[in-house]
């Protein structure tokens, strides 16, 4: 017994360990990508005289770089393990940054953005392959909200110090911005490149683990996991996949929202989820995490009848804007409830030595939302305001119906994690649903 304990309490050291250093790599990650991300059109379109067509083009470059590598990322950090993969990527995106500091032709620009985007798309399923390995079933729901905090958190940050160093007049301000973020993402490798992944024993009987074409037909068996998967491409496509693209069309055009007024809803997007992020966290860490996504769907829902009233309401401008910055504040609202929710979900899901897979599954699907999400949104939010509030009405609806719908095919302990406290790790992949009323 005596053994046991000190087994649990170095195992639990080491897992604190180490997730403090994923922490502050991930911070300083995000805070080097916030001096490029807000500017990366204006740089190419602009400053760098490429045109609009080729920005668009990069932009599209991010997307189907990322839809190439992650199908194969998920084998890797599976077959090799989450940290060496994670710093492969890591130095692949600091050379694709640095790379488009210093493009000037759009061949340069492309290639560039191929090698970041790529970069960029498998650092998350190792970030969070590794927070799932650092965590147990009672503080993975808090890891990962940390890590959204500190995303949001350091993007918000870096985008408020680049706006102050960048000159659209000199493109050498924006090779320094590329060259920060290119220095924070060896930084991050710098970091993770000491983290000492503790050996965590598994309780349960999970099943064993599968390569290649079986690993997928493994994932795709899993019932569970592929309502999910379904339930995430709604989620991304009908929120994040409108911010900087259809409901920003939508407030520009139909709402008569400023670009300032545009930054604001930003702002108040990411003020949201830095200030609600821990009392939501406390508020939804002892629910079913199957309600809390319908209770999500319920609060967009919300937040697109607040849209159709800044942009088709009769109100004053000024009624017209609050009613635009407050819908952006409702999806910062939504998005801190969900990130202790869908993740670690993931993570329970997938079958002992698998999260890797199941983790690069869900970024994958990710990826699609968002570059399907634009594609729709964008010329519909700008040319049938109407129906564009109406449409994604119905997608935030349909977000709590998959949800209550996902519920029926969990486990208890996978819809309330709380249940298998005192475990070092929850026993993943069972997907018999067991029918429990909160």
């Amino acid at each position: 017994m005596a053994t046991n304990y000190l087994i649990e309490v170095t195992v639990t050291r080491a897992m604190g360990a180490a997730m403090r250093r994923i922490h502050v790599g991930n911070a300083l990650s995000a805070f080097g990508l916030g001096f490029t991300v807000p500017y990366l059109y204006v740089y190419v379109a602009q400053v760098r005289g490429l045109g609009a067509m080729t920005a668009g083009l990069v932009l599209a470059v991010f997307a189907v770089a990322a839809l190439i590598v992650l199908p194969f990322a998920g084998r890797a950090i599976v077959r090799r393990g989450p940290r060496p993969v994670l710093l492969v990527a890591l130095v692949l995106a600091a050379v694709g940054s640095m790379s488009l500091g210093l493009a000037g032709s759009a061949t340069a620009v492309l290639l560039s953005a191929a090698a970041l985007g790529a970069g960029q798309a498998v650092m998350q399923p190792a970030l969070a392959t590794m927070i799932v390995d650092c965590s147990t079933a009672d503080t993975r729901s808090r890891a990962f909200a940390m890590q959204f905090f500190l995303q949001n958190l350091g993007l918000g940050v870096g985008g408020l110090i680049g706006g102050h160093l960048v000159d659209t007049t000199s493109a050498s301000s924006f090779t320094l911005l590329f060259g920060i973020e290119s220095a924070m993402f060896l930084v991050l490798a710098g970091v993770m490149a000491t983290v000492r992944m503790p050996h965590s024993p598994a309780i349960g009987d999970a099943p064993a683990r599968s390569s290649g074409k079986g690993a997928w037909k493994q994932l795709l068996g899993n019932r569970a996991m592929v309502q999910l998967s379904v339930l995430g491409f709604v989620l991304f496509f009908a929120c994040y996949g409108q911010f900087e693209s259809g409901l920003s069309a939508y407030g520009v055009e139909a709402a008569g929202i400023s670009t300032s007024a545009l930054g604001t809803a930003l702002a108040a997007n990411t003020a949201m989820i830095v200030v609600a992020q821990f009392a939501v966290l406390k508020f939804v860490e002892r629910r079913r995490r199957s309600r809390v996504i319908a209770a999500v769907g319920m609060i967009w829902a919300l937040a697109w009848v607040t849209a159709g009233f800044a942009g088709l309401g009769h109100g004053s401008q000024e009624m017209a804007t609050a009613a635009f910055v407050s819908t952006y504040a409702l999806f910062g609202l939504g998005e801190a409830m969900l990130s202790p929710t869908v993740a670690p979900l993931v993570a329970d899901l997938a079958p002992e030595g698998m999260a890797g897979q199941y983790n690069s599954a869900f970024a994958l699907v990710k990826q699609l939302a968002l570059a399907v999400g634009p594609a729709v949104g964008g010329p519909l939010g700008a040319s049938l305001p109407g129906a564009y509030v109406v449409t994604f009405f119905l997608f935030s609806l349909g977000i709590s119906l998959l949800a209550v719908r996902l519920g029926r095919q969990l486990t208890a302990v996978q819809d309330q994690p709380w249940r298998a406290k005192g475990s070092l790790v929850v026993a993943r992949g069972s997907v018999e649903p067991v029918g429990v009323e909160a």
